[in-house]
């Protein structure tokens, strides 16, 4: 399960969330409306692999 990044655009707040899939909806924890995904964090590797050109989808590279 990925922790990922999320900014609510009504009260601006950024935060991480444990999901369980990409495409899992996530409120935001200070108003409760749905965040948007913040795509400037870095992406790692559960397996410890380096990844070269992640793009978060772990059925094409097995390995996040």
């Amino acid at each position: 399960m990925p922790i990922l990044e999320y900014r609510c655009p009504h009260c601006g707040k950024q935060f991480e969330e444990l999901v369980k899939g990409h495409e899992e909806e996530v409120k935001c924890p200070a108003c409760g409306k749905t965040a948007e995904r913040e795509w400037s964090g870095q992406i790692y590797s559960s397996t410890g692999k380096p990844h070269k050109h992640c793009n978060g989808d772990c059925k094409h590279c097995s390995g996040c």
